[in-house]
């Protein structure tokens, strides 16, 4: 199947221009959306994606980088991964937005929508039993470890979030969540060089994570008042 059909699929929805309110642009092509998922389920491969996203043209690259996001797996990551430092901004973006997809489906059907109902259940208690249920059963499956860290992150047990971070991402190297997230234990639990470096990972993994570099130059000057 062609890049030409794949561009030609994703210019029937309404263009996001960087800049544009995200959120806006989302509601708006939410049946177009629909149009276009559908068309790349019968009609690519995730394989054919994969070269598509290597393509010279940006719009191709565009598409190809929103339609992993609905059909990508995890053999899928790297190549994604990769995508993060495109030279064009919207590529970078559905990059990003379809890694998060990628990482959340990467269990069984049933373990996926598990996650998804832990990630937003207010109930804590319930939250962190099912996550510790998924951790058990399926220990492979990298985003159970990361959301497991949020919930500790949010409660204030840095330490044991900087394990599940960790844990995350000896399981997928990719996962700039994760790295940012080791990167704010380590500071909140006052080991400013470990923070650093965590935040480095992020940015080597996301360039786009731009505003870790003044978090990184915080830090470096907090160890230069401080004469470690």
């Amino acid at each position: 199947m062609s890049a030409s059909l794949l561009v030609e699929m994703f210019e029937k929805l309404p263009e996001l221009q960087p800049g544009d309110d995200e959120d806006l642009w989302a509601a708006g092509v939410h049946d177009a959306m629909g149009d276009f998922r559908a068309s790349v389920r019968t009609r690519y491969t995730e394989g054919t994606l994969q070269r598509v996203l290597a393509s010279a043209d940006a719009k191709a690259r565009r598409a190809a980088a929103l339609a992993l996001g609905f059909v990508g797996t995890m053999d899928s990551n790297p190549v994604l991964a990769a995508a993060l430092a495109d030279r064009d901004v919207l590529v970078q973006k559905f990059a990003a937005d379809a890694l998060w997809e990628v990482w959340f489906r990467a269990g069984t059907p049933d373990q996926n929508w598990r996650l998804r109902e832990a990630a937003r259940n207010p109930d804590a208690a319930r939250a962190r039993a099912e996550l510790d249920a998924l951790a058990r059963e399926a220990p492979a499956f990298a985003e159970v470890f990361n959301q497991r860290a949020i919930w500790f992150f949010k409660r204030g047990e840095f330490a044991r979030a900087v394990e599940d971070c960790e844990a995350t991402l000896r399981l997928n190297p990719f996962h700039f969540g994760a790295a940012a997230g080791l990167g704010q234990c380590l500071a909140k639990l006052g080991k400013p060089r470990g923070a650093i470096r965590a935040f480095r990972t992020a940015l080597d993994i996301n360039p786009v994570l731009e505003h870790l570099h003044d978090t990184i130059r915080q830090l470096e000057r907090s160890l230069d008042r401080s004469g470690e």
